[in-house]
């Protein structure tokens, strides 16, 4: 029973470390304006999304067209990083040691 229930904690506690370790899931529901093999336009209100897709790119509960109202499920990646400037170097801060009262003579 002991081995049972230090096996049952031990998966869920790297369970649970597998899903928080990744990038956080967003979504974004509206109309698609325009479908390519790789690309796929979603409008909402005013706003226009261009989102990337390939081949791995789950579809479900119907069919993908033109005109059809989506939900869009997506993680925010990097494709490359531009540094424009050096940022400031965080520097430890220390305590100044007490300065030594003058000497009299």
């Amino acid at each position: 029973m002991k081995r049972c229930l230090i096996l049952l904690v031990a998966v869920i506690f790297f369970s649970t470390m597998a899903f928080a370790a990744g990038p956080k899931e967003y979504q974004w529901t509206g109309t698609v304006l325009e479908m390519k093999d790789d690309v796929l336009v979603v409008e909402k209100g005013k706003e226009k999304w261009e989102i990337a897709r390939d081949k791995d790119t789950k579809v479900t509960g119907g069919d993908l067209k033109v005109g059809s109202k989506v939900t869009v499920y997506y993680t925010m990646k990097a494709s490359s990083i531009e540094v424009k400037g050096e940022g400031k170097k965080a520097e430890p801060t220390k305590a100044e040691p007490p300065k030594a009262a003058p000497k009299k003579q």
